[in-house]
């Protein structure tokens, strides 16, 4: 089993990873994001959608929502999320390596490095593949990912997080020539420790560039920050955003 599809992990660090300003960053995004462009009808596409952390946003702002994920606990959660803003959604559980909707979506989205969860190369590429077969032509498939240039600048730092009454140490360790992430997470709450490890892998904007070109994609630009800033030094983030042709 990988460690993504382990429940309990979702379950035992969601404050860790969704904390409340998640959706409160989300919400932002969504309405000031050049990227995020969306009208009222557009139909779109959350891959490993969490909490509904992007899609209340989007369904507030018009657009019909999809979100898939494999983690039936973290669905529920996004039940919870949609009923409580007052807005539909659709939810189904799949695995995004075979998740596919021909020429269904406008807009295909998959957050904070949700992507590169699979050892084998060639899954992560068939999610690409997926995606560009669920949009329209002229749709766009957008993914953000911690990039190799950005991780490289701090790298190696142990982090403490206060969280939920205890505090989260977490250590990154850099695997197999820089192509692969160990994150190992310890939680110290009073007399309770709880300890997991998540995997990943590394993609520099090149690397992920030629993956988006090899699925398909058109048009593939690598962005610094959700405000369309450019993938240079100064960059947050790494996003890139491809188009079926």
């Amino acid at each position: 089993m990988g460690w993504y599809e382990d429940d309990d992990l979702w379950v035992g660090f969601a404050e860790v990873m969704f904390p409340p300003r998640r959706a409160a960053e989300a919400e932002q995004v969504v309405a000031t994001s050049p990227l995020f462009k969306v009208t009222a009808g557009d139909r779109v596409l959350d891959l490993a959608c969490g909490p509904a952390t992007h899609l209340v946003p989007l369904a507030r702002r018009g657009a019909v929502v999809t979100g898939v994920d494999l983690s039936e606990a973290m669905l529920a959660r996004a039940r919870q999320a949609c009923e409580q803003a007052g807005v539909d959604a659709r939810l189904v559980r799949a695995d995004m390596r075979e998740h596919v909707e021909p020429d269904s979506y406008d807009l295909v989205i998959n957050m904070y490095t949700s992507f590169g969860y699979f050892t084998d190369p060639g899954e992560n590429l068939a999610v690409l593949r997926n995606a560009h077969a669920s949009l329209t032509p002229g749709g766009r498939l957008l993914v953000d990912v911690l990039g190799k240039e950005v991780f490289a600048g701090w790298v190696g730092r142990t982090q403490a997080v206060d969280v939920g009454g205890g505090t989260v140490f977490m250590r990154d360790t850099v695997l197999d020539d820089w192509t692969r992430l160990r994150s190992d997470w310890t939680w110290v709450r009073g007399d309770e420790v709880r300890r997991t490890s998540l995997y990943s892998t590394l993609y520099s904007a090149a690397e992920l560039r030629a993956l988006f070109e090899a699925a398909g994609f058109a048009d593939v630009e690598c962005f610094g920050d959700f405000d369309a800033s450019p993938y240079d030094n100064h960059a947050r983030r790494l996003i890139v955003r491809g188009t079926r042709a």
